[in-house]
């Protein structure tokens, strides 16, 4: 089958028809946010990692995230036969927890079923530390989520994005600044790690998943 310039084989088909949009089935077992800002000045940035490892996903598992609910862009994917709600909250960094609160209460899922990907400044591009619960660390994305699920119990994946270039540099302009060419080169492997490790996560291996991914 020719598709979009593409020669399709029968199992790639199948992939596409079992991950699209339209046809996952089933009750929502897990959520999986990717943290940002939305807008065309935030494309690229480093506060942006999350949003950029869930599109990956996305591309990867051929599904759109663009429905509007629960303050997000959402989609719908399998990761090994588990049924997932994708979101990128369009509420801003700081007020990311109203997303995820409202999508865990709608849909009745547990804290520990919520994975939360986003950016690290205390690691360098082309890191990637996968944990099974923690404290904000000082993001504010984080931060939110825990004031509003009132819980740390969570797994997340952090990307490096890389500290800041000296001490007296403001810490919002670095994390709003977009990647270098370097850096971004750096991050393609780290978003593909990312999105491998959350098959063996939604199994609940994710000691697997930190022994095979944290760089």
């Amino acid at each position: 089958m020719y598709i979009k310039g593409k020669i399709m084989s029968i199992w790639d088909i199948f992939k596409k028809i079992e991950n699209g949009n339209n046809n996952v089935k089933g009750k929502i077992e897990y959520i999986i946010v990717g943290l940002g800002n939305f807008g065309i000045e935030y494309n690229e940035t480093r506060h942006n990692a999350g949003f950029m490892a869930v599109d990956r996903l996305s591309k990867k598992n051929g599904f759109d995230i663009s429905r509007v609910k629960f303050k997000s862009k959402t989609g719908e994917t399998l990761i090994n036969g588990k049924r997932c709600l994708v979101l990128k909250p369009t509420t801003y960094m700081n007020n990311s927890g109203e997303a995820v609160a409202e999508a865990m209460n709608f849909y009745k899922i547990p804290i520990e079923n919520v994975i939360v990907i986003y950016d690290d400044i205390s690691l360098e591009p082309g890191k990637l530390r996968i944990r099974r619960k923690g404290s904000d660390g000082g993001h504010n994305g984080i931060k939110s989520i825990i004031a509003l699920t009132g819980s740390i119990e969570f797994p997340r994946i952090k990307i490096g994005v890389g500290k800041k270039p000296n001490p007296n540099y403001n810490l919002a302009d670095w994390v709003l600044s977009k990647f270098s060419e370097d850096d971004k080169k750096a991050l393609e492997p780290v978003l593909e790690k990312a999105v491998d490790s959350l098959g063996f996560i939604v199994e609940g291996n994710i000691d697997k998943a930190m022994n095979l991914y944290n760089s």
